[in-house]
């Protein structure tokens, strides 16, 4: 199949691709750009552990055609930390306990930015409406719950 060149802005960095029209935008930042920390879940939409900021805003990128987004700016969990620190939230959830097998936190730690750039200071019930699409097979949430306020607080405190 033909390839088509798309533009992205990945992580703050501009970046060529050469993509066959039906790649789906995880496929593209996990295979051809080797960014694997965003995971694929479930091939349907449903977990939300591919979930990544297009232009800001929380989308699932195995749902994205890459050649739909050229000109985009993308964010993947790698591209949260900045010269090796970890964001508030990556931060957040390694301290609060939102971490347990890790395979949707990368998903979560994204949507949660998605909210919290929306909402500083969200409550509870926020909260579980902003991560509604991102799903845990291994946590009861409490310690999801717990990271996204910790971040919340760390985020709108002075450095």
């Amino acid at each position: 199949m033909e390839r088509v060149p798309v533009t992205l802005r990945v992580n703050g960095e501009a970046t060529a691709l050469l993509v066959e029209p039906r790649t789906l935008l995880v496929h593209a930042l996990r295979d051809e750009l080797e960014l694997t920390g965003t995971k694929i879940g479930c091939d349907t939409s449903q977990c939300g552990a591919c979930t990544v900021l297009v232009d800001g805003k929380a989308f699932k990128s195995c749902t994205l055609l890459a050649v739909r987004l050229d000109g985009a700016e993308v964010t993947t969990i790698e591209g949260l930390a900045r010269d090796g620190t970890l964001h508030p939230i990556q931060e957040a959830f390694a301290e609060h306990h939102g971490v347990q097998c890790g395979f949707c936190t990368p998903g979560m730690i994204m949507a949660a930015a998605d909210l919290l750039a929306r909402d500083p200071d969200p409550g509870d019930e926020a909260i579980r409406h902003g991560l509604a699409g991102n799903l845990c097979r291994c946590t009861g949430y409490q310690g999801i719950l717990a990271s996204v306020r910790a971040a919340a607080l760390a985020l709108r405190e002075p450095a």
